[in-house]
């Protein structure tokens, strides 16, 4: 299909934080644009009516697609295929379907199971927090935050530019990628960073020789930050881990050796090494601050630092 192609009406498929801050956004940024929810859980479905999450929390998911311009998958990547073939057959001729899962191959994949001929891009808006569940979500979650696209070769650039605009009327940036680069860059940013900080916090728990208490109560800023990140929802990076192993364990390698030469610069005192290294890492902090993905505040402004 090409032509000009417009978002008017976006069902949201699972309402957690990144699909309840989705909904609350859209009310936010882009309030002409109609909005409905569903989750597979009852009691999810039931809060985010509470918290108005979108116009209409669904029942079903035959129904929450029926008519929309957008379906947005916001579903753990393992899921994703499950998920699309509940309303596989109840879609609008026309209907973009996308998703906010970090890896892209293996859901790029899993959608055109799921959905054979329809119009897929995928899509990654690289926000969130340690938190999850439907009362986790918020308006401003993508606000100067990156949405990569990964659409294939093949994907109608009307369909791309459509869903290209309604994450720039949400407040992100959007780029476009490919598919497998993006799966490799967020090894990089993204997954090995969580995988190091769910050992180091289970490494710490399981010390013999440092209580429990000892580790909770002396945590410093570096650890306290671990613990924040590894507080993150176990499903999903479960899921992310087993989607996007092949350029995790690239990376997790390359992390191996870099850690076994700093390993080998301590022990052999090497103090040139150990300070060339901490000042080219010292200059991105720098230049992430810049670029504005963080702040430079203390606790990187965060309020609760517990």
């Amino acid at each position: 299909m090409t032509g000009e192609r417009s978002i008017k009406s976006v069902a949201i498929i699972g309402l957690g934080l990144l699909g309840g801050s989705v909904g609350l956004a859209v009310q936010a940024q882009a309030p002409g644009i109609i909005t409905t929810g569903y989750d597979r859980d009852a009691d999810v479905r039931k809060k985010a009516r509470e918290r108005q999450l979108a116009g209409t929390i669904i029942d079903t998911a035959a129904d929450a697609v029926r008519g929309a311009d957008l379906v947005i998958l916001c579903v753990p990547v393992g899921a994703m295929e499950v998920a699309a073939a509940e309303f596989a057959d109840h879609l609008s001729d026309h209907a973009i379907i996308s998703d906010v899962g970090s890896s892209k191959q293996s859901v790029s994949e899993a959608l055109a199971r799921a959905l054979p001929g329809r119009t897929i891009i995928p899509a990654h808006p690289v926000a969130g927090t340690e938190q999850s569940g439907p009362e986790a979500g918020f308006a401003a979650l993508f606000t100067n935050r990156w949405c990569i696209l990964t659409p294939d070769k093949d994907a109608d650039p009307a369909a791309t530019a459509a869903l290209s605009e309604f994450w720039t009327q949400l407040g992100a940036n959007v780029e476009l990628m490919d598919a497998k680069h993006h799966d490799l860059v967020l090894a990089v940013t993204s997954h090995i960073p969580h995988l190091i900080a769910f050992t180091i916090v289970g490494t710490a728990s399981d010390l013999e020789e440092v209580t429990r208490s000892e580790v909770i109560k002396y945590s410093a800023g570096g650890f306290r930050d671990f613990t924040r990140i590894a507080a993150s929802d176990p499903v999903m990076w479960r899921d992310v881990f087993l989607n996007n192993k092949g350029a995790v364990l690239e990376m997790l390698g390359r992390f191996s050796e870099d850690l076994t030469a700093l390993q080998r610069a301590i022990r052999s005192g090497d103090g040139e090494t150990l300070h060339d290294l901490f000042s080219r890492t010292r200059a991105i902090r720098r230049e992430v601050i810049k670029e504005g993905q963080d702040d430079e505040r203390p606790d990187f402004g965060r309020e609760d630092h517990e």
